[in-house]
């Protein structure tokens, strides 16, 4: 029998100021403030949450979740 190893999750989160606040574009990606890693989404978005809140009063600043674990394997 082979044994199955558990797919690991990480999220990472991150931001920046974006060219327009309806959109994920970012203006200067060489500066993207890199919150962290995490291994489960709920400290994923806890991490966003406390960033976006410290950022709300600029409405060009941006933070996101990216599912790293669906970028590592794309056909999962």
């Amino acid at each position: 029998m082979e044994e199955t190893e558990a797919k690991q999750t990480l999220y990472l989160v991150m931001g920046g100021r974006v060219t327009d606040p309806r959109s994920e574009t970012f203006a200067d990606p060489e500066s993207i403030h890199v919150a962290g890693v995490f291994s489960n989404y709920d400290a994923a978005v806890d991490a966003w949450r406390a960033n976006a809140q410290r950022t709300v009063d600029d409405a060009e600043m941006k933070y996101v979740v990216v599912h790293l674990h669906k970028l590592l394997d794309p056909g999962a």
